[in-house]
């Protein structure tokens, strides 16, 4: 079902919540000011707060079309924005001979047109959609390469991609970008320019607990005050990785599985990897360190 843009920062915050995203005020006014003015939303964070879902939560709920571009170490045009089926290319340039065409000017405008383009995300998300403008989400633009963020520049800017063979393709309306980044380097200042910025940090103990009663509703008040209250002291802890919200909803959905139903130092050292990832930090809370975490999570749960 589509449903038209926000016309306020409550109602931007509803439809937030109305995707089970539990957001901060700051948020929704940088997100429906994104909305209104048609700019892309870069949103830097710690893996793990929710960046990622504010894509997913906005194609939900508005009901656009996802267009999601991972990035990645050596990302190139090629695979984000287009290239040519030079097989199919070379098939019919073949067919053309056999046929006895010989027009070069001809065969060429024939085999690059759009039957033999092959559109990667960023040409996909120009394109008009019976839903309205999609959702094109950048994800984790500080693993790409900074020549591909020069090239983003242009798609950023005017919303249009420029192909040597066709020319300039432009999005009739502008879509709905959102930009993240987990910050392992600096993104250049031109591309943050083009942006609406906002930082997600981990949320406070009282937000945890709303996102994962939502998340995992039938978790035990007592388990999910510990499991919040003890995810809260570890990142205090200063683990290698922090854990992040999504850590905290697997780790209560493991507990849960387990039939769990209070923390005990022998459950919370036995399911640790669902929460840490690295083992120096599943080596450095054990025992007495481990014990003694759990004792003043006890304390902030009750």
């Amino acid at each position: 079902m589509i449903h038209a843009l926000p016309t306020s920062i409550d109602q931007t915050a509803q439809l937030l919540d109305d995707g089970g995203y539990i957001a901060g005020r700051d948020l929704a006014t940088v997100l429906y000011l994104a909305l209104k003015l048609e700019r892309p939303l870069f949103v830097e964070g710690e893996p793990g707060t929710g960046k990622t879902e504010i894509a997913k939560v906005l194609s939900a709920t508005l009901g656009r079309r996802l267009i999601r571009l991972q990035c990645y170490e050596g990302l190139d045009v090629s695979s984000a924005v287009y290239e040519w089926n030079y097989a199919a290319q070379m098939t019919a340039i073949k067919l053309a001979e056999v046929q006895g065409q010989h027009d070069r000017h001809l065969i060429e405008g024939e085999i690059f047109s759009n039957r033999f383009l092959i559109k990667r995300p960023l040409l996909q998300a120009l394109e008009p959609d019976v839903s309205g403008p999609p959702v094109l989400l950048i994800d984790e633009l500080d693993r790409a390469d900074e020549p591909f963020e020069a090239y983003l520049l242009e798609v950023l800017s005017d919303f249009q991609v420029s192909i040597p063979e066709l020319g300039i393709v432009k999005a009739e309306r502008p879509p709905i970008v959102v930009i993240t980044s987990n910050r392992t380097r600096e993104i250049h200042d031109a591309v943050k320019r083009r942006c609406l910025y906002h930082w997600v940090d981990f949320p406070s103990a009282q937000r945890e607990l709303e996102i994962l009663n939502r998340k995992v509703p039938g978790v035990p008040e007592r388990l999910s005050r510990e499991v919040v209250a003890f995810v809260q002291t570890l990142r205090k802890a200063d683990p290698f990785k922090l854990p992040g919200i999504a850590e905290t909803i697997d780790w209560a959905n493991a507990l849960m599985a387990l039939d769990v139903i209070a923390l005990t130092p022998e459950v919370v050292q036995s399911t640790l990897g669902v929460l840490l990832k690295y083992q120096d930090d599943l080596a450095k809370f054990r025992d007495t360190e481990l014990e003694r975490l759990l004792n003043r999570a006890r304390d902030a749960a009750e």
